[in-house]
């Protein structure tokens, strides 16, 4: 089978890895150290199955173009993708399908939002309601520092016609999940669970990131916990989306905290998550491409399967990310990291230059994901191999999976 996956990060690298295990693969825009990429656009391109792999796309209705023309398609049509594409809707609907989440409110002018802000604790959570490439949340115990992004939300200042409108949550606590279930507009099968890091520091502090590292398997999440997040979370937001007539067929991530009064929902997805791909997909046990394109074609009927290793993902990022990332750096020592046991390197913000050099191109540079035996292994394996890589101003948090491991869970 020929598969085209369609984007240009470490997702796509690593969805272009593992369907490569069985399939051929074309990937598109690609980036210079995914094999097969090409600049032709997706609708140029003939293939058995396309994988659809940042929400943009999605919310802009490639996948609806694609199925137009006859195409088998994994990625939900524009209107499924509007759970991503605008965080009020998402609230309504799962809100409707009695889905836990957060105390929230939605807003568009800065009175009734410093209202709701009165309401609530000491934790306060700010998000636009359209795209903001993962940066559009601020978390924080500040009151004064939420009045002031909700006024830069709401002004455009920040993040455009995308802040206009906020959602404003209670702030929750405990452990974050991520589950993504691979849908077929009907039924729906969970992969293993995995634990991102969004803040750019240790410790969890600084501004939120599109994610800077993530580990997989989760020690804490057992099949109960897994089979209640699809009983409570999933199969109800999916029956509540089939009761407007939309046909989901794609990722449904469900961002989970798991709270002192159990699971509730922070936010959901509707692509494959990054970093949490590359620690999911490569513990993947199976043919990927058939189960992607069984979701696609509405026959969903295996269960996924995990080898037992563990997998660590840490994120290289470039000085200034995410607020102003500095770019054009030469990057060394990826070879010497790639040759590492049980190391796989995905591209992200990468380039080359006039010299044919690779270089930085972007906030989120590199994945270093390592498999181990254990999460102990595969968290030293990672930054061994991340220790090897340099540019001026690299970045990566030091922290990943630490917990994990002090608690002898790993």
């Amino acid at each position: 089978m020929k598969v085209c996956v369609v984007g240009n990060g470490a997702r796509e690298h690593v969805l272009a890895d593992v369907l490569g295990r069985s399939d051929e693969v074309v990937v598109t825009p690609g980036n210079p150290l995914i094999p097969g990429s090409t600049p032709a656009p997706a609708t140029e391109i003939d293939a058995d199955l396309y994988v659809v792999g940042p929400e943009a796309p999605l919310v802009d209705g490639l996948a609806d173009r694609l199925r137009a023309s006859g195409r088998l398609v994994f990625g939900p049509g524009a209107d499924g993708a509007h759970l991503e594409g605008s965080k009020a809707w998402m609230k309504e609907v799962v809100a409707t399908a009695d889905v836990p989440t957060a105390r929230h409110g939605t807003f568009t002018d800065q009175a009734s939002a410093e209202a709701f802000l009165d309401t609530l604790g000491d934790l306060f959570v700010i998000k636009t309601d359209g795209l903001a490439a993962g940066k559009g949340v601020l978390v924080t115990p500040d009151r004064a520092e939420a009045s002031h992004a909700v006024a830069d939300y709401l002004s455009g200042q920040r993040f455009g016609d995308a802040g206009r409108t906020v959602v404003i949550e209670e702030g929750m606590t405990g452990p974050e999940l991520s589950l993504l279930a691979i849908c077929d507009g009907n039924r729906a099968v969970p992969l293993a669970p995995a634990q991102d890091y969004k803040r750019i520091f240790d410790d969890d502090q600084g501004p939120n990131t599109g994610g800077m590292g993530a580990y997989s398997p989760v020690p804490v999440v057992d099949d109960d916990l897994i089979g209640t997040v699809m009983d409570r979370f999933v199969e109800p937001t999916l029956h509540q989306l089939r009761s407007r007539g939309i046909d989901y067929r794609g990722v449904l991530y469900a961002g989970l905290m798991l709270t002192p009064e159990g699971p509730k929902l922070v936010e959901y997805n509707v692509r494959f998550g990054d970093p949490e791909a590359q620690v999911v997909l490569p513990r993947f046990a199976d043919d990927l491409g058939a189960l992607l394109a069984d979701a696609a074609s509405g026959s969903l009927s295996r269960e996924p399967r995990f080898v037992d290793s563990a997998a660590v993902t840490v994120v290289a990022a470039t000085e200034g990310y995410p607020a102003s990332p500095r770019t054009g750096d030469v990057i060394e020592g990826l070879d010497e990291a790639a040759a590492k046991e049980g190391i796989r390197i995905y591209g992200a913000g990468v380039a080359r230059d006039d010299e044919g050099r690779l270089v930085t191109a972007g906030g989120r540079v590199l994945s270093v994901t390592a498999l181990g035996p254990t999460l102990t292994d595969a968290r030293a394996r990672a930054y061994g191999a991340i220790d090897t890589i340099s540019w001026p101003g690299m970045h990566t948090r030091r922290d990943i999976a630490i917990g994990a491991v002090a608690a002898g869970d790993g």
